[in-house]
């Protein structure tokens, strides 16, 4: 009941949204909220920074959320993508600076990768957010735990 439908070009998608915050050095998952389907990107925001960050990496949903984005975290710096057309011009320049950022943000799909192939939530199991909320932030645990193996491994002496 608390979930609903959105399009994505001409495809309609019912369920949910899981948002993520991940640590660009170590890529682990620090922060995530899960919203309804038709919840825009930029509303869950503030819940996912900590306030500690130094830089913050995203999308160009993020682009209009500067001032959101200096006030829960003063110390940051804004690296979200910016529009590259305006007026039906393509901004070569501020293209390559986004493409730059984009492959900082790709630590992202890594957690997104690991939760879908390895623990399979590509389609909620339950009715509600609640549910399907606790199982997701299940499998970001576990991924951490997964993508963070070599390091909580330590090295093995010969």
């Amino acid at each position: 009941p608390d979930m609903h439908q959105t399009r994505k070009g001409q495809q309609w998608y019912f369920g949910m949204k899981l948002h993520i915050g991940v640590d660009s050095q170590s890529g682990l998952a620090h922060s995530a909220v899960v919203t309804a389907a038709n919840v825009h990107d930029k509303h869950p925001l503030p819940n996912l920074l900590h306030g500690n960050e130094r830089r913050v990496y995203g999308d160009s949903a993020y682009a209009s959320q500067k001032a959101l984005i200096a006030s829960k975290a003063p110390k940051a710096k804004d690296f979200t993508n910016q529009r590259t057309r305006r007026a039906g011009e393509v901004d070569e320049v501020q293209r390559a600076k986004n493409r730059n950022k984009s492959r900082v943000r790709a630590r992202v799909e890594h957690v997104f990768a690991v939760v879908k192939r390895l623990w399979g939530f590509t389609k909620v199991r339950y009715r509600g957010l609640q549910k399907n909320a606790t199982r997701a932030f299940t499998a970001l645990a576990l991924a951490n735990i997964y993508l963070a193996r070599g390091r909580l491994q330590g090295q093995v002496r010969p």
